[in-house]
């Protein structure tokens, strides 16, 4: 006897819902109350509900089979091979070489910049994946603005903005696309052209490319003032330079030894040693100091000044510390770095993550997600996804960095990447790649291949020609959204088998009776819109997809134009920063409060809702 015959149906607002249905409701909320709250990552939630709806089959009908089928799914397998294509081009230089170039043309000019990087923002991170298109420009962008005196706050948002934008062109702009252009598939029997999307997505990028540069321009703050990193971050109180005199007890003690005594007994760091012209990472060192040594040391004044009262030194007052003090690229270099959101180091205080330990680092500030700026206490700051460090280290441990999943590194000397980027010149591996990403995206609109194979295809193609190798093609894969689409794909088809997507649909369709179906669809628009900022893009097209075609249907509208209101609505959300990973990766070196995405994203997501419906309604009609 099936099981769902032992439980009498239940009657909701006068319509007898099943138990199957309960139950399918009920680890959905469950799930949604996890995402929101984070008490586990998204992608740990995602497979718990994996094995939930597998364990409950005889009330969700999802089998086995079901359960794990977002791990075949071909749009899972291209999100995959997308991330390794993306990999290949931003590691030949080509985004920094673009970035470089346009930067040249901008220096000085607010207006240009902010044009600029919404202009190149947009078709490079049309195909390419936008994380690591945003990670070379921050730094980028964050030099020009210093140069031109303006706020960094003013440019970051909107390069973040932009980004996601530009996921609207294309079907490979974003992994929400590929997700909803294979449910559209399952549910319509039609999926998405390589550039089906792309009429609106111009119309969607423009308006809000304008919008950028007009009002949002206006609304954004200027958090972060201009200039050096240190005056950045505000660490110059915290920092001094102390000369070791002949009498000071320190002289002939290793500078190793000396910096965690100062550490462990004051709370204060040594940062580094300038012997002459010679110039050494205390932390990293086993020299003995002599006198005449100065001292670079970080820490509250009243600290400082009793290390110098202990340890007989003489503090240089007028020797005020700066950038290039502290950076010296061949030896030791000032490090800015964000902490990505599911980052290991998530919920560690400065002192756990042993940053001294495993990086050689020192961190000199923290500015949290949220604007505020930690100088003092900070071996007790817990680390939180968005957070911004500052750190001294040497430049071995810089290039580590670089590679950890634990970071996303966010600075270099702009000067240099300049240089070095016109004098390397176009490379071999810069050709091969973009052909390949080019050819890829033509075998798939041309329909030669499916698109997983072609991507497939490419990412073969690249390990052959030495592009990329096997183990970087590993490690480009974000695998907490894969993990995360695998584990919300068998939600979707539980919603659709148990009913309780029709269910959800005939409560919109009696909520909006009356309304023209603009209207319906702009507030599908809407209601995803308002989840992807929460619950993630990829789960919120899962969950509102099915409920959106079975919404149409109901009042006879095109199923399909609801499929792309809510395609389009996921790839939009602006309004917080955990939302999506760029707005997280701009939070902390912005310095934004949660309430300045929610001023420049709110009307931003309000004015799209209105304008994708038209575009919509005119492109392919309701």
């Amino acid at each position: 006897m099936h099981i769902e015959s032992l439980v009498a149906a239940v009657d909701v607002f006068g319509t007898s819902v099943s138990a199957d249905v309960l139950v399918v409701f009920a680890v959905l909320v469950a799930a949604v109350a996890l995402f929101v709250s984070e008490a586990v990552s998204p992608d740990v939630t995602a497979i718990g509900v994996v094995v939930v709806l597998v364990a409950l089959e005889p009330f969700t009908n999802v089998s086995a089979a079901d359960g794990l089928s977002g791990f075949s799914n071909p749009a899972t397998v291209t999100i995959i091979a997308m991330y390794v294509l993306s990999a290949g081009v931003q590691r030949t230089g080509i985004v920094r070489r673009l970035g470089v170039e346009v930067a040249h043309l901008t220096r000085g000019d607010e207006n240009r910049l902010l044009a600029a990087i919404v202009g190149l923002t947009g078709p490079i991170a049309g195909i390419v994946n936008n994380t690591p298109v945003v990670a070379v420009f921050i730094p980028m962008v964050t030099d020009l603005a210093n140069e031109a005196g303006v706020s960094p706050s003013k440019l970051l948002i909107p390069l973040s903005y932009a980004s996601m934008l530009a996921g609207t062109l294309t079907l490979f702009g974003t992994a929400t696309n590929l997700v909803a252009s294979e449910l559209s598939a399952d549910l319509l029997g039609r999926s998405f052209g390589v550039f089906e999307l792309t009429p609106v997505g111009i119309v969607v990028f423009l308006v809000g490319g304008v919008y950028l540069l007009t009002v949002g321009k206006w609304l954004l703050p200027a958090r972060v003032p201009p200039g050096s990193r240190t005056e950045r971050y505000e660490v110059q109180p915290y920092l001094a330079r102390v000369l070791v005199t002949s009498r000071s007890p320190l002289v002939g003690n290793f500078a190793q030894v000396v910096a965690e005594d100062a550490r462990r007994d004051l709370g204060i760091d040594v940062v580094d040693v300038v012997r002459g012209d010679q110039h050494f990472v205390a932390a990293d060192s086993d020299r003995q100091l002599e006198a005449r040594d100065i001292l670079t040391v970080r820490g509250n004044p009243p600290s400082i000044q009793r290390f110098v009262e202990y340890a007989a030194l003489r503090q240089l007052p007028r020797a005020a510390v700066t950038d290039a003090e502290l950076d010296h690229p061949e030896r030791s270099t000032l490090v800015e770095l964000v902490v990505p959101a599911n980052s290991p180091l998530e919920g560690e205080t400065v002192e756990s993550a042993r940053l001294r330990e495993r990086y050689d680092a020192i961190v000199l500030a923290v500015r949290r997600a949220g604007g505020e700026l930690v100088r003092d206490g900070i071996g007790a700051t817990e680390l939180r996804g968005g957070d911004a460090l500052l750190l001294q280290t040497t430049a071995e441990a810089a290039d580590f960095l670089a590679e950890t999943d634990d970071f996303v590194v966010t600075n270099e000397v702009f000067d240099e990447v300049m240089a070095r980027v016109r004098e390397t010149g176009v490379s071999r591996a810069t050709v091969v790649a973009v052909g390949i990403l080019l050819s890829v995206v033509a075998v798939a609109a041309l329909g030669v291949l499916p698109i997983a194979i072609a991507a497939l295809a490419g990412v073969v193609a690249m390990v052959v020609t030495d592009v990329i190798s096997p183990n970087e093609a590993y490690d480009a894969v974000n695998w907490n959204v894969i993990f995360l689409l695998a584990g919300i794909v068998p939600l979707g088809i539980a919603l659709r088998e148990t009913g309780g997507a029709a269910l959800v649909a005939d409560a919109v369709v009696g909520a909006t009776a009356g309304l023209p179906i603009l209207a319906v669809l702009a507030l599908f628009y809407l209601l995803t819109g308002l989840f992807a900022n929460v619950i993630t893009p990829v789960a919120s097209v899962v969950l509102f997809l099915p409920i959106a075609v079975s919404t149409a249907e109901s009042v006879g509208a095109d199923p399909f134009s609801f499929v792309l209101g809510v395609t389009f609505a996921a790839s939009t959300a602006f309004v917080t920063p955990v939302g999506y990973q760029t707005n997280l990766m701009v939070y902390g070196p912005g310095g934004y409060t949660f309430t300045d995405y929610v001023r420049v994203g709110g009307p931003l997501q309000l004015l799209l809702a209105v304008v994708t419906s038209v575009a919509i309604a005119f492109w392919w009609g309701l």
